[in-house]
């Protein structure tokens, strides 16, 4: 017998924690006058000779139940009479469970967990008048326990200790409610996304022998009455949807595609998601990325998303909750990617018309009319900022007369005051300036350009800053205009490099911030969208073009540059 753990810490806790809330004063008394009060033999003797609850008994004895309620293992069990589970209920389970056995694991087979699980806890739990207590079934599952009652469902009869553990009757079967995650397998409009957070690239369980139950040594290896076992999924991980939609001590909401919809994205994104043939673990990329892009955003954290915030706006799980690191991750004009606006309004509300449904950890709002737009997520415009230490990939060298190379040109990196005119111009009111370190020769640098996508039309920006946005007392000289020329380099399928010139000869603005298009609507072949990159494949050379008898006349050759951006066009 098989046990699904979902929370090897979590349930550690708790269990040790509503062991001691179990125990209260009366419980002691109920248990300490006398070897009287209890009942003869084990649970499971209690269980097969009592006939009101012959149903349930056939449904643990088909799955081998019958072994670990009469095993030293402590446990409680909640089992509904015959009035309430018929034979019929019984034998429904039992063909569920023999049709699953051998084909899945029993800590997955929908009998143990939905049903057995759900009616029976580790170690001892009692009642008393005081009782209000939060207890962990066998199968992760909370549950409330009242006086005459388990989570709304009376008890016929209370209390009855045994030598392995206690014994309730209660007057229906426990209801099983799938958390988010488990959700997916139970609704067939979401077989694909079902398929995708169950694929083995991302899902496995893993054996805890430390919390499981040993029952003996045989052929010189441990058998287990009781196996533990928890759920990994990388895809709940923080760097891709940052949300353990597993837990039950944490409640989410999350935005379901529906079939339809799923196959309607998935063939739409592929294109996006095309990538060269040499990126290790290509096949595995271009299945994964896409549909994370339909996926990433579409969960929601209650715990950060109150209900008075919530008719406002509604921030993903993916989304930067810090207001200053969204400004420096993605610029003024991007602050809401995986944030959606006024959820509810009618008709783009990302809340609008979908269908909720509830579970034990939340909701799954199942959508047929999708409402969350690509621009708000994954299609976003890319803002490569001059002053990140990974974007300068090199500047230009010369050798001098020893033959060592040295850098024509050495980055300054400047920062514009909060009292100049030009704050608030200046992406992230940074800047650097490329101070020419010899006078003779042309100089270049060259910026890593990461995270694109395949297929998509960029309008492509080179962003300058003015001399004055540092320095108010500038120089006329150090104010004047550069000459540029850009030079685009990526990789094609095959993953060959290929180079584009996007200008030859463009002169920037001395005085102003200048925003200068450098391609409108170009589309890189391959994506580097999501990889690590040791050296990325797109890169952006910028080059001074200005001649010895303009140096310091008419233009300079020191270059100022705020950023890079790469828009996804609109027509």
């Amino acid at each position: 017998m098989k046990r699904e753990n979902l929370y090897k810490t979590m349930i550690g806790l708790a269990l040790a924690t509503l062991t001691l809330t179990g125990c209260s004063d009366e419980w002691d008394d109920h248990y300490s006058t006398s070897t009287k009060e209890i009942q003869g033999g084990s649970l499971w003797d209690a269980i097969r000779q009592d006939p009101s609850l012959s149903n349930f008994a056939s449904v643990a004895s088909a799955c081998g139940y019958d072994k670990a309620l009469s095993s030293t293992q402590v446990f409680t069990v909640f089992a509904p009479t015959n009035d309430v589970f018929s034979s019929s209920d019984a034998e429904a389970l039992i063909q569920t469970y023999n049709s699953q056995k051998g084909r899945i694991d029993d800590d997955e087979n929908t009998t143990i967990k939905e049903f057995l699980q759900n009616h029976i806890a580790l170690y001892n739990y009692s009642v008393s008048s005081r009782s209000n207590d939060s207890i962990v079934m066998m199968n992760g599952k909370y549950a409330i326990l009242e006086p005459g009652s388990i989570s709304g469902t009376p008890f016929i009869k209370a209390n009855e200790l045994h030598s392995n553990g206690v014994l309730f009757k209660v007057g229906t079967p426990l209801q099983f409610f799938p958390n988010v995650f488990e959700y997916m397998s139970k609704n067939s409009e979401l077989d694909s996304l079902y398929k995708f957070f169950y694929n083995e690239r991302f899902y496995r369980r893993e054996f805890i022998a430390d919390e499981s139950v040993p029952g003996g040594i045989v052929d010189g290896k441990t058998v287990y009455l009781d196996s533990v076992f928890a759920q990994r999924n990388e895809l709940f991980n923080a760097n891709f949807l940052n949300a353990r939609i597993n837990r039950e001590d944490s409640t989410y909401w999350m935005i379901a595609p529906t079939n339809r919809v799923w196959d309607q994205l998935l063939n739409e994104y592929s294109q996006y998601f095309v990538y060269d043939q040499k990126v290790p673990d290509r096949d595995s990329v271009m299945y994964t990325n896409p549909r994370l892009a339909i996926v990433q955003g579409t969960i929601f954290s209650r715990g950060i998303n109150l209900d008075h915030m919530i008719k406002d706006s509604i921030m993903s799980t993916n989304a930067v909750y810090n207001f200053q690191r969204r400004a420096n991750q993605w610029g003024k004009d991007s602050l809401h990617y995986y944030e959606y606006y006024h959820p509810y309004a009618a008709p783009n509300g990302v809340l609008s018309n979908v269908t909720p449904q509830e579970c034990s950890n939340g909701q799954v709002f199942v959508s047929d009319d999708w409402k969350i737009d690509k621009r708000e997520t994954f299609y976003q415009t890319r803002i490569i900022e001059a002053e990140d230490n990974r974007a300068i990939k090199e500047v230009s060298k010369v050798e001098n007369t020893q033959g060592v190379l040295e850098e024509t040109i050495s980055p300054k990196y400047r920062v514009v005051d909060n009292k100049s005119p030009f704050y608030g111009l200046v992406s992230n009111n940074r800047f650097v300036e490329f101070e020419p370190m010899k006078t003779t020769v042309q100089h270049s640098v060259t910026f890593n350009i990461t995270d694109v996508l395949s297929n998509i039309g960029y309008d492509i920006y080179l962003v300058t800053a003015p001399a004055l946005a540092n320095d108010s007392n500038a120089t006329d000289i150090q104010r004047l205009p550069t000459l540029l020329r850009c030079t685009l380099k990526y990789h094609n399928e095959e993953g060959t490099e290929q180079a584009k010139q996007l200008a030859s000869r463009v002169e920037t603005k001395g005085d102003e911030v200048d925003y200068i298009l450098l391609a409108e609507n170009f589309k890189f072949p391959v994506a580097s969208y999501g990889l690590v990159e040791e050296e990325p494949q797109v890169t952006l050379m910028v080059e001074t073009r200005v001649s010895s008898s303009q140096v310091n006349k008419t233009h300079t050759r020191t270059m100022r540059i705020d950023c890079i951006i790469l828009k996804p066009h609109e027509e």
